[in-house]
């Protein structure tokens, strides 16, 4: 029978780590204004001007960043408000009167149709007061029939003793 070998991997001496401790407060990030105000105007259509949130590569300094290249090569303005700036390109990108149109369409849509609703409620109650009347018609008429039949019943033995 052969002799089975079990595969052991060597072992080591570890060495102590030393595990930097944890703070026990808590420290949150310092808060960022939601906007602000840029000091310069965005670029011209054609320029050559680095605008990305990263770096070129081919920048004269490494380390800067695409707003500080813009910065330093150009003037700026008196300071331009990104909010004004995006709130008016995106007003000129929507034309708000299609939805306008259709805003009104649909509010008129709905008034036709709660129209039609409450016209509809009307008649439901018109045709089942008229059931309600029918069926006390009907009552009345089956009583009649009844009281009819009784008579003809009396009238009947009547005629048989007669003759």
């Amino acid at each position: 029978m052969p002799a089975t070998t079990a595969y052991r991997q060597p072992t080591f001496p570890s060495l102590p780590l030393t595990v930097p401790g944890k703070s026990p407060y808590y420290t949150p990030p310092a808060r960022t204004p939601a906007y602000s105000r840029i000091s310069m105007s965005p670029p011209e259509a054609g320029s050559s001007v680095n605008t990305s949130a990263v770096p070129s590569l081919t920048s004269s300094t490494c380390g800067g960043s695409a707003a500080s290249d813009y910065d330093s090569s150009h003037g700026g303005s008196s300071g331009v408000d990104l909010i004004d700036m995006l709130n008016d390109r995106l007003s000129n990108a929507v034309d708000p009167i299609p939805l306008d149109r259709s805003l009104a369409k649909q509010a008129q849509t709905s008034g036709e149709l709660n129209a039609k609703h409450r016209e509809l409620l009307e008649l439901q109650a018109l045709a089942q007061r008229r059931l309600k009347g029918t069926r006390a018609n009907f009552a009345d008429g089956m009583k009649a029939a009844k009281e009819v039949k009784r008579d003809l019943e009396w009238t009947q033995k009547r005629v048989t003793y007669v003759t």
